[in-house]
């Protein structure tokens, strides 16, 4: 296992959207477990594929404290969504941002696990509030997104003034 670098914003292959997985084999079981120990080193609940850039569908996610519930979401894709929320949403691309976000209460999602057997489940709370974020990421949509245009520009200028110190300081 490895742990990977994760991609922060302004990086450009953030938006990139990520391609079907057309077979679960073992090197993308040896992804998932790579992606699992990245997660849980940078203290996060859920890593999209596309956040250490490789793009291929898939999404890993543990919302438990003891980092024992591991999920592992092979080309995940929303069926159906009700209702609406607003939940406080941070990413490990965004790193120590927090905004307030609005999604779907409820949603329906299918995918294929670890094994290629094909999962569809109704979820609520936190866990259907991670899939959409991940799900995004999948997409090249950042939470940020959801920002409204002040907001979003303002994060971002912050980003690249930092990445520019950093160039600075490595010259």
């Amino acid at each position: 296992m490895a742990i990977l670098e994760v991609l922060h914003i302004p990086d450009n292959r953030l938006r990139k959207v990520a391609q079907a997985i057309s077979n679960v084999d073992d090197s993308i079981r040896e992804l998932a477990k790579d992606m699992l120990e990245t997660m849980y080193a940078e203290n996060g609940i859920g890593l999209a594929a596309t956040q250490v850039n490789v793009q291929k569908r898939m999404v890993v996610i543990d919302l438990s404290t003891e980092q024992s519930d591991p999920k592992v979401l092979i080309n995940p894709e929303i069926l159906d969504s009700s209702g609406t929320e607003e939940m406080q949403e941070g990413c490990l691309s965004v790193p120590d941002i927090f905004e307030t976000v609005e999604r779907p209460e409820t949603i329906t999602v299918r995918y294929q696990n670890l094994e290629g057997e094909i999962i569809e489940e109704s979820v609520d709370g936190l866990y259907a509030v991670c899939i959409q974020h991940e799900i995004d990421h999948l997409d090249g949509r950042l939470f940020i997104d959801y920002l409204s245009p002040l907001k979003r520009n303002r994060i971002l200028k912050k980003f690249e003034k930092q990445e520019k110190l950093q160039a600075a300081r490595v010259s």
